[in-house]
């Protein structure tokens, strides 16, 4: 667990969420979160500064960390990727759900191999594939033999993906526009979030011209 994860479990107790809802927020398990508090502090009491250094001192304490040679072939670059992507705002079981397929050798996996290699639930695989399917990261195909769902990552995934997002670029963009509208154009406010909806327009049709005239690279 990251420093940031920590400060946000503080914020969350702050604003008296649940153990489930910040464990929702932060796409871990509900218990990893109760077991975070309850061993650096407890709800009214929790520092996360403080909670993140006395974890560092009990690791150190711990066993050593295996030398770089001794780790598997690949795990470094792995843990590069997942942590790009989750500087990126993608939630870390996402992340590494995603980077999985990525990597593997055919770029498919059901959810019980993902529950499986990863070592965490399947509900945590379920919502991560969903949010990757969503947002066209990853596609659904159905096996109808063993009548179970096999999530795809394939070459055409990136076009999509590319598009979804500038979509929702778009709607923003019009968003603004029909907000601006409503405050008057000649107010600042309209002026401002007309500005802000050609911007946006702009930005997510360029895109999406870009996306269809280099898809032939993916072919």
């Amino acid at each position: 667990m990251t420093q940031q994860d920590r400060q946000r479990i503080a914020a969350g107790l702050a604003d008296r969420l649940s153990y489930a809802e910040i464990a929702r927020r932060l796409d871990r398990p509900t218990s990893t979160i109760s077991r975070e508090v309850a061993r650096n502090g407890s709800p009214g009491g929790y520092r996360p500064q403080q909670a993140h250094q006395a974890t560092v001192q009990r690791a150190r304490r711990g066993t050593p960390t295996p030398p770089r040679a001794a780790r598997p072939p690949g795990g470094t670059m792995e843990e590069e990727i997942i942590e790009m992507a989750v500087r990126s705002g993608m939630p870390r079981m996402t992340a590494r759900v995603h980077v999985d397929l990525l990597l593997s050798e055919d770029g498919r996996r059901t959810a019980a191999e993902l529950t499986r290699r990863l070592k965490v639930s399947p509900a945590s695989v379920s919502v991560a594939v969903n949010s990757l399917v969503q947002h066209g990261y990853v596609r659904r195909e159905r096996d109808p033999q063993r009548r179970r769902d096999i999530y795809v990552v394939d070459d055409d995934a990136w076009y999509h993906s590319v598009v979804i997002s500038s979509r929702q670029v778009l709607e923003a963009a019009q968003a603004a526009m029909a907000a601006a509208e409503t405050f008057g154009l000649d107010a600042p406010v309209g002026q401002r979030l007309a500005k802000v909806g050609a911007f946006l327009e702009r930005v997510s049709l360029d895109q999406m011209e870009s996306a269809d005239r280099w898809r032939a690279l993916l072919a």
